[in-house]
């Protein structure tokens, strides 16, 4: 065992009670205080699913993004830089509002179908860049092109949109752990933990594609199947907070180098995990922050990632110079 791998236990008990204590701070504070009737009400249905929500979709979002690190080589590739989630928006929001105007309303599994339909159509549509250009930057203006298409459009769909219901788009559209129901968190976690196990499937393979493609061929790895399955494994945790949570900005960059910088290695059975708690660890304090930085006003979750995320991906900028052209 080298000297990083004995920092692993420190490290992973450090992210595991700043969950708990995040989770713990998010359950008690807020605008109700602790003599108020309904105090124990509001905790169990709006609070708790809030809570969970923010550990299971966080973390999700942080692997996702790992994932796709992993893929493109690109060292700040994510569902949200490279408009893969603003993809997941515009068709939940095109086909909730579709549905809407003839009456039907659009279940949570169909809202992750559809999230999923449109992260995989931008997933692929950036994969096509990425194949006739070896140029990082271009890669990830083309995603950011994409993503302000996305958001245009969208944005476009709910402003026209004449169904009084359509108000809770511009919410969601935002990003947001709030709304959230109990049943909503189960189904979350369901197609979370779905993701996860194919995330345990693909970390082997993995860890042979990091060294790069000829390697990973020479020691077995079926590498297109690999890459296929990637890219279904982050597209569905990336789909998944979309449709529950709408967009959120920056976790999937920030919190994979953030856990490389803590755990000091790329490796994926000890990045997959990390990524995970320490995702979960940033949306919870970042909800925290949206909620009772200026209460009884609540931020949008992005607006509040993007603070304290962007940095970091300043820095990875910076510390790459000259690399991205």
């Amino acid at each position: 065992m080298n000297r990083n791998e004995k920092l692993y236990p420190i490290a992973y008990a450090a992210l595991i009670l700043s969950l708990i204590i995040l989770g713990a701070l998010s359950l008690m504070l807020g605008s109700a205080s602790v003599s108020d009737p309904s105090f124990k009400t509001i905790i169990i249905n709006i609070r708790l699913p809030r809570m969970l929500s923010a550990v299971i979709l966080g973390g999700a979002l942080s692997v996702s993004g790992y994932l796709l690190q992993i893929f493109f080589a690109n060292p700040i590739a994510g569902p949200f830089v490279l408009g893969i989630s603003n993809g997941a928006k515009l068709t939940t929001a095109f086909v909730f509002i579709t549905l809407l105007r003839y009456g039907i309303h659009l279940s949570s599994l169909g809202l992750v179908a559809a999230s999923f339909a449109g992260a995989g159509l931008v997933t692929f549509a950036v994969l096509s860049v990425s194949r006739h250009t070896r140029k990082m930057s271009v890669l990830v203006l083309s995603g950011v092109m994409i993503g302000y298409i996305c958001t245009a459009v969208t944005d476009f769909l709910i402003t026209f949109a004449d169904d009084h219901d359509i108000a809770n788009l511009h919410s969601w559209s935002m990003g947001s752990f709030s709304g959230m129901n109990l049943r909503g968190v189960i189904l979350s976690f369901v197609l979370v933990l779905a993701g996860m196990a194919g995330c345990i499937i693909i970390s082997k393979p993995a860890a042979a594609y990091l060294t790069g493609e000829s390697y990973a061929r020479s020691v077995g790895v079926d590498v297109k199947r690999f890459r296929l399955m990637l890219i279904a494994v982050s597209s569905l945790l990336s789909a998944t907070v979309t449709a529950f949570a709408g967009p959120i900005s920056f976790v999937g960059v920030a919190v994979p180098h953030l856990m490389r910088r803590l755990f000091r290695t790329a490796v994926p059975s000890v990045m997959i995990p990390a990524c995970f708690l320490g995702g979960s660890a940033f949306c919870l304090l970042s909800d925290l922050i949206a909620r009772l930085a200026f209460s009884p006003t609540e931020l949008s979750i992005s607006s509040v990632t993007a603070v304290l995320g962007a940095p970091v991906v300043i820095m990875v900028l910076m510390g790459r110079r000259g690399r991205y052209e």
